[in-house]
């Protein structure tokens, strides 16, 4: 198909773009989802899963009185500092259909836990997906076949067609290299997420420690924004994004990771979380939360020592503790230890990783449960040996800590988790121009249509990835109410 015709055309299958394709179709429209992926999943499917919201059936179960007004002062507290303008009508859209969009994923199968608090919220705010952010792509995708939505993947978007000031649809580029072209008849919506993936828009708003990190989604290529761009399109707050952060490189899947993310999987865990003692349901969320999270800064300063792939020093900023690994030349190391600080690591408070509010995740629990980076030896020697350093080197690193055996954890990388920058929108999430007027017939949602809202804090930028989609998906098919 060279030249075909939809309703509406998503350009990405993540949160925010599955869920404005379902809405888009339970509106009646013919919607196709472009995504340049091998499968459905998106940035929404590399995170821990959090939505923060407030006024849930959750917190009415916990005996937690919440509102959305508090939320919105709460989440200004997670802002504060941070040095760019916020964009506070798309903030109030947020906290006050958050617990809508909560609501809405439930019905559609996926499964919470919690809420969990996270300070400075004045209440648990915090839900947290069982069995793994795979359920919110396996039950948006099933509802999308439901509708007759059409998801193509290994599909890129190269550009939109622009006629008489109003965009018509894309051309994209299949896996066979061959060019594409969708006509929309009402438009098009961006819903490509970030772009920590890519080179170049990172070096026009970071410096290069952020340019050389490593994108946790390496899909996050800012598609959207560069093809919006093209047409008269601005990025709003470019500069906003987590910076470098330590983590673990992935774990080979095992078999909790196996588990299917479908609905009865999902319930069968939230029903565990809420009924069972702790100390029954901890060792296999531990063993899952191991796979997923990286090193906190508690390490660095019971002793622990940050290496690179040689064995030498990497300097530690308590800021930002990934700061200058990115900058040396594998841009890779290990965090190395001696007896004393592995003492220290093992109980409250010198935890290695945390799931706020879900788990705190001890030396002990990565040697149980990420044996693929845990090393310990007798010897300095031996454990540069284990790691691939050069002892001498890795002594010297070491210093003062004589205290064997040794303990090593890693590869470590630094992370780019996502920036901030997206596409400046309405409140109807219409794509704005320089002038700040509507590109007729192009929207966006998710990380692509953030605005300059600032979404600090676990659990805001899953929330706004599905009130923004939902919206989007409304607003193209005229019918978004406010």
């Amino acid at each position: 198909m060279s030249d075909s015709r939809v309703d509406v055309v998503v350009v990405g299958a993540g949160g925010s773009g599955l869920a404005a394709a379902i809405e888009a179709a339970r509106a009646g429209g013919r919607v196709l989802v472009l995504e340049k992926g091998d499968r459905v999943r998106g940035s929404t499917g590399w995170s821990v899963g959090s939505l923060s919201a407030s006024g849930t059936s959750h917190q009415r179960r916990a005996g937690i009185g919440d509102q959305p007004g508090h939320h919105f002062e709460d989440l200004g507290r997670f802002n504060a500092g941070k040095g760019e303008v916020d964009n506070l009508e798309l903030r109030q859209i947020l906290v006050n259909e958050s617990a809508a969009a909560l609501t809405w994923l439930e019905q559609l199968g996926v499964s919470f836990v919690g809420p969990s608090p996270e300070p400075p919220h004045r209440v648990p705010r915090m839900h947290n997906v069982v069995p793994s952010s795979a359920a919110f792509g396996v039950c948006l995708a099933r509802e999308c076949a439901r509708l007759g939505v059409d998801i193509r993947c290994g599909v890129s978007v190269t550009g939109l067609i622009v006629e008489h000031g109003r965009v018509r649809g894309v051309e994209a580029q299949g896996a066979d290299g061959a060019v594409q072209t969708w006509r929309a008849e009402r438009g098009v919506v961006l819903a490509a997420g970030d772009f920590s993936a890519s080179r170049e828009m990172k070096a026009r708003y970071f410096g290069q420690e952020v340019v050389e990190a490593d994108p946790v989604n390496p899909l996050a290529t800012g598609d959207a924004q560069r093809i919006a761009e093209a047409v008269g399109a601005r990025i709003v707050n470019g500069r906003m994004g987590n910076p470098p952060k330590l983590r673990f490189v992935p774990a080979p899947p095992g078999w909790l990771q196996r588990l299917p993310a479908t609905p009865w999987v999902g319930r069968i865990m939230a029903l565990a979380w809420r009924t069972l003692p702790q100390w029954v349901v901890r060792p296999f969320v531990i063993r899952f939360l191991t796979t997923a999270l990286g090193p906190e800064a508690t390490l660095f300063r019971c002793g622990a020592v940050l290496v690179d792939t040689d064995g030498r020093a990497v300097p530690i900023d308590p800021r930002n503790t990934a700061r200058h690994l990115p900058l040396t030349p594998q841009r890779m190391g290990h965090i190395v230890f001696d007896a004393r600080c592995a003492a220290q690591l093992r109980s409250w408070p010198n935890f290695v990783s945390t799931a706020p509010g879900v788990a705190y995740a001890y030396l002990d629990d990565y040697r149980r449960g990420r044996p693929d980076i845990y090393r310990e030896a007798n010897t300095i020697e031996a454990l540069a040996g284990l790691i691939g350093a050069q002892p001498d080197l890795l002594a010297a690193s070491l210093g003062e800590r004589t205290h064997g055996p040794w303990f090593a954890l890693g590869p470590v990388r630094g992370y780019v988790t996502l920036t901030d920058g997206g596409l400046a929108v309405d409140t109807r999430h219409r794509v704005l121009g320089q002038d700040n007027l509507p590109i007729e017939g192009l929207y966006a949602a998710g990380s692509a249509g953030q605005g300059g809202l600032l979404i600090e804090g676990h659990g805001h930028h899953l929330g706004w990835a599905f009130v923004s989609g939902r919206r989007a998906g409304r607003s193209i098919m005229g019918i978004l109410e406010n």
